[in-house]
């Protein structure tokens, strides 16, 4: 019975690494090659949007890609810290949101909105994310 229940945990374990550790279709490997050249070891994983999400660092700083599965990039973000946001940002932030707490931002490249900075708000329950352009305006 003790067997048993060794190799029940072993499959799981296993099949739960081979979803985070997914292995990315040639057409995304190619794209994410031709975005990032250089970058030859990605960690890829799948998210819950059924994404291939790359992960990776360029010059330290932590990178995170999502493409379909054919091979189209979505989006590429990673995260900053309050002094990266661009002036007019930070001046939304004080006129609409001063008294809430900021738990993360995110400067995103996406293919469909172009660039624009993720600003996560603390919440009870969900927490509020608030995209903005640079200019300050709110998406």
């Amino acid at each position: 019975m003790k067997k048993v229940f060794i190799i029940c945990i072993s499959l799981l374990i296993f099949n739960c690494n081979t979803h985070l550790n997914a292995q990315a279709p040639e057409a995304v490997k190619k794209t994410f090659q031709a975005k990032y050249p250089g970058e030859n070891d990605p960690d890829w994983h799948t998210d819950s949007h059924g994404y291939y999400e790359a992960n990776f660092k360029i010059d330290g700083i932590k990178y995170r890609a999502d493409f379909n599965a054919d091979g189209t990039w979505v989006e590429t973000e990673c995260s900053i810290d309050e002094d990266e946001l661009p002036e007019a940002i930070k001046k939304v932030i004080e006129e609409k949101y001063d008294d809430e707490e900021i738990t993360e931002i995110e400067r995103v490249e996406s293919a469909k909105k172009g660039l624009f900075y993720d600003v996560e708000f603390k919440r009870k329950g969900k927490n509020k994310d608030v995209e903005f352009r640079t200019d300050g305006s709110i998406i």
